[in-house]
């Protein structure tokens, strides 16, 4: 039943109460990051407003880049807000062509991701399984074909994080962002036998945190997960130590 709102509520009233309702489903995870919204009808019948006041209240989460209206297709839920909150980690100077900044943020990812695994290994569901075996297989084609990695092997992660069952592990990925997600090749000089040992080699790593999940082995999934972003910040720390050699 729709609910009507009381005579002496005012349109900015009701439209702050909307905003602040939808910001909260945006934080609880209820419509993650490029997810659709409900249509502005929806919206108005759900929330007992009036469609002037959904249309108002959206404004305000666009002002927030918390969302983005695409013409024709409706309005979605943005990965990354443009200014975060006060009190929130802010990872807007994060640099992805600076080595030293894909360590810090490999290092964070690892502090995360590798109890994520753990908890993933535990509380999984079939469906959630199915989804992080779908997303291994789609790095592993990438890496075959030679094409660029960084959209499956961020949905991988973002698979073992929904797997999870908590909403808190997505949306730190998802301010995080894809771009902290390794090259392929971290060199423009690697040889083919470098780009195939490295290829094998995030194979194996992702083989590995995959199977422990599936297996719901928790403490094999975090040591995997470790090995995997551990390996990462090896590689990059390598690439800065030849960056910094002396002329």
């Amino acid at each position: 039943m729709r609910v009507q709102p009381r005579p002496e509520q005012s349109s900015s009233t009701l439209t702050a109460r909307l905003a602040d309702n939808l910001r909260r489903s945006l934080s609880s995870g209820q419509f993650p990051p490029g997810s659709k919204l409900p249509s502005e009808a929806q919206l108005s019948e759900a929330h007992g407003v009036s469609r002037t006041v959904v249309r108002e209240a959206i404004a305000a989460l666009r002002a927030d880049r918390l969302v983005e209206a695409r013409q024709g297709a409706g309005v979605f839920v943005l990965e990354t807000p443009g200014v975060a909150p006060a009190g929130l980690l802010s990872v807007r100077n994060v640099d992805p062509d600076r080595v030293s900044s894909m360590i810090e943020m490999l290092e964070l990812r690892t502090a995360v991701e590798v109890e994520a695994a753990g908890l993933a290994a535990l509380r999984r569901s079939p469906a959630q399984e199915e989804a992080i075996l779908d997303q291994h297989y789609a790095v592993r084609a990438c890496l075959e074909a030679g094409d660029s990695t960084i959209e499956a092997d961020f949905a991988l992660h973002l698979a073992i994080a929904d797997a999870t069952n908590n909403p808190r592990f997505r949306e730190f990925l998802a301010m995080i962002g894809k771009n902290v997600i390794p090259r392929a090749a971290l060199r423009a000089d690697d040889g083919d036998s470098d780009q195939s040992a490295y290829i094998k080699l995030i194979d194996q790593e992702h083989d590995a945190i995959v199977a422990a999940i599936s297996n719901g082995d928790e403490e094999a999934a975090r040591e995997a997960m470790r090995r995997h972003l551990r390996g990462s910040q090896a590689r990059y720390r390598a690439l800065l130590r030849e960056q910094r050699q002396p002329v």
